[in-house]
């Protein structure tokens, strides 16, 4: 992707992500979003959601990316948001870090109550069925950074029903 620092582990099934992420998942709790960092077109202004989500909690950065149908990289302080974006020059298309996103702004300067992983369990097996998103719960609503098969998806409305809750305790 051309993105500075971004190696990404990527995981699969509520077990191994909650093994692998759930203790520095659970200490977010009690700090604040400070920022959120996307990447977009310059062209159309369009959101790249195959790249990493980066949140930044009072200086501790998540970065979050959803790959094919169910895995999902987490990692921690890798990703430089302030170099560019290398690796483009031949496409029509030119990715730029960008901090603006109507569905994330409502949620900068509040403070985190807690963080779960939402499995996906729908009545009817689907495609997606065992995907995971992570919830980010403030006082004002939830913010999920789920699968959109194959991508990254950013929900700030209320959960699907056939999302089954899994918390990470402290």
């Amino acid at each position: 992707m051309g993105i500075s620092g971004f190696e990404p582990s990527f995981v699969i099934g509520i077990d191994a992500i909650r093994q692998a992420h759930g203790t520095r998942l659970s200490a977010l709790a009690g700090r604040r979003l400070t920022g959120f960092t996307l990447v977009r077109f310059a062209e159309d202004g369009d959101w790249f959601a195959d790249s990493p989500v980066v949140l930044d909690f009072d200086g501790i950065q998540v970065e979050l990316c959803h790959w094919k149908f169910d895995e999902l990289s987490i990692s921690w302080d890798t990703i430089d948001t302030a170099a560019n974006i290398t690796g483009w020059e031949s496409s029509e298309l030119t990715p730029r870090w960008s901090h603006s996103d109507e569905r994330l702004e409502p949620f900068v300067g509040h403070r985190l109550r807690e963080v779960a992983l939402l499995e996906w369990r729908p009545a009817v097996r689907d495609l997606a069925a065992g995907t995971v998103a992570v919830e980010f719960v403030f006082a004002h609503g939830c913010l999920r950074i789920a699968n959109g098969l194959d991508e990254n998806s950013i929900e700030a409305d209320a959960a699907h029903p056939d999302y089954v809750r899994h918390g990470l305790g402290r």
